[in-house]
């Protein structure tokens, strides 16, 4: 058995793929995925990863803008 160590900017990017897939479970099924993962500190996170605030509720536009923040940071790597 082997094992991926992420390190750098891979650890970045991870962390912001997992939150975009907790926004998501949180936006459609009013899931948390855990107990530190509130919707409130979901927001916050997603905000301090893409530099916007986002208020209560605006699930889909947190998901929308990680994804694009996402997309420009694999561009970049290319």
């Amino acid at each position: 058995m082997s094992a991926v160590a992420l390190t750098g900017h891979a650890i970045v990017l991870y962390r912001a793929s997992v939150l975009k897939a907790a926004l998501k479970l949180y936006a459609a099924h009013r899931i948390q995925p855990n107990r530190a993962y509130t919707p409130t500190a979901m927001l916050r996170e997603a905000g301090i990863i893409t530099g916007k605030k986002y208020p209560r509720g605006y699930y889909e536009t947190a998901i929308e803008d990680l994804q694009e923040w996402l997309n420009a940071q694999l561009a970049a790597r290319r």
